[in-house]
């Protein structure tokens, strides 16, 4: 498979993502619809659990590979990934995992997304200094921002890979590498590129990825990330028969957890989940996180020069390596949540945000398999709205 078969034969690109069919659907940095490979291999494995126990032979393997393929995905080491989501799930994890000390400090962004705050903000319960970053543009989060709020008392930073309201992509590898000089943890919320945009893991300590947006995967599993020099740093939170040794499923006298990623799995995981997760971690490899990436720039070049001829306007970064799928975007005669309900009337699947002073915002956040034709039909609608 590659783009061009998609892109380029209509059947062949309806048949992979039938809500085509139905819809325009430039909702994925919200909850993606499923490609038909996820949804058949998931149905597949329902089928084969009614003729056999859920943890048959075939899907131990296919959980393997799972982890695998999101290994690859991310620059990581298979023994340093386990199959969790939400993200908020392995967020939570990550904050409650690390024994803290009494003023320590956590660098996040008050204006993240809520589930990269609330695990964080929590921490003041036990003594935790939380500093919000605060750039001159939302979501704008630079390594020289970061590096301003840094103390000799700062233990953790926590970021968003890309910002949900205004699709500003960090530069993980920079802010990484400066840290990590620090000796300063690395927790990154991985879910707004992960599928879309390179997200490489060398210099994170920590990553938490669910699978129901760019990776076009079902809800509640995703890919969490420890670096394996830290699995004694991240102490387990959630235990169970799966993450602590029990051979023969007999409780041991003391506590022993698994030496690999598979530490912060307590039980039995979301099969089904996993099994969709593989298929569309197979079709993106297959595919290209390049050739993915390079597509979404294209798509986002036509939306910023279309939006902007019918006056609308864009609110992050329209180009460069800052600039990610997410557009965001108002007009200042509409009504945004007017234009949203106008825009799903259409068939045309948006979304519609607010920032902190209540102003409401159009999201627009395409994937590879959308066409210029749709987004031609989308700007139509807008061109109409705004007459």
């Amino acid at each position: 498979m590659n783009l061009a078969d998609i892109i380029g034969n209509e059947e062949s690109r309806l048949a992979r993502f039938p809500v085509a069919r139905e819809k325009i659907f430039l909702s994925h940095a919200a909850v993606t619809a499923l490609p038909h490979c996820a949804a058949q291999a998931m149905a597949d494995y329902a089928y084969s659990s009614c003729k056999d126990h859920q943890e048959f032979p075939e899907f131990m393997e296919t959980m393997n590979e799972t982890r695998r393929l999101s290994a690859n995905l991310i620059g990581a080491e298979f023994s340093e990934i386990a199959l969790l989501g939400p993200t908020s799930l392995g967020l939570s994890l990550f904050a409650k995992g690390i024994s803290w000390e009494p003023n320590d400090e956590v660098i996040c962004y008050l204006d993240d997304y809520p589930a990269n705050v609330y695990p964080w903000m929590e921490l003041e319960r036990v003594g935790v200094k939380i500093k919000y970053l605060k750039p001159e543009k939302p979501g704008e989060i630079t390594p020289e921002l970061v590096r301003s709020l840094i103390s000799e008392k700062t233990r953790l930073v926590a970021l968003a890979s890309c910002n949900y309201l205004t699709g500003y992509r960090i530069d993980v590898d920079a802010i990484g590498k400066m840290l990590s000089t620090k000796n300063i943890l690395f927790a990154l919320d991985g879910i707004q590129t992960c599928g879309a945009f390179p997200t490489p893991v060398e210099h994170v300590d920590f990553m938490s990825a669910d699978a129901h947006k760019w990776l076009l995967g079902p809800m509640a599993i995703g890919i969490v990330y420890v670096k394996k020099k830290n699995f004694d740093l991240l102490r387990p939170t959630l235990l169970g028969a799966w993450n602590v040794r029990s051979p023969d499923y007999i409780t041991q006298e003391t506590i022993s957890f698994h030496n690999t990623a598979r530490r912060y799995e307590p039980g039995v995981l979301n099969a089904s989940g996993i099994v969709g997760l593989k298929a569309v971690l197979e079709m993106i490899q297959e595919i290209g996180l390049e050739t993915i990436s390079e597509r979404l720039l294209v798509l986002k070049s036509n939306l910023v020069s279309q939006l902007e001829s019918l006056g609308y306007e864009i609110h992050g970064p329209k180009d460069g390596i800052n600039a990610s799928s997410i557009t965001t975007f108002n007009h200042e005669k509409q009504k945004a949540s007017i234009v949203f309900e106008k825009l799903n009337e259409a068939g045309i699947v948006s979304s519609c945000r607010k920032n902190r002073q209540g102003e409401e915002f159009l999201r627009f956040s395409p994937h590879f398999y959308n066409t210029e034709r749709e987004i031609d039909q989308a700007m139509g609608v807008l061109a109409k709205l705004s007459h």
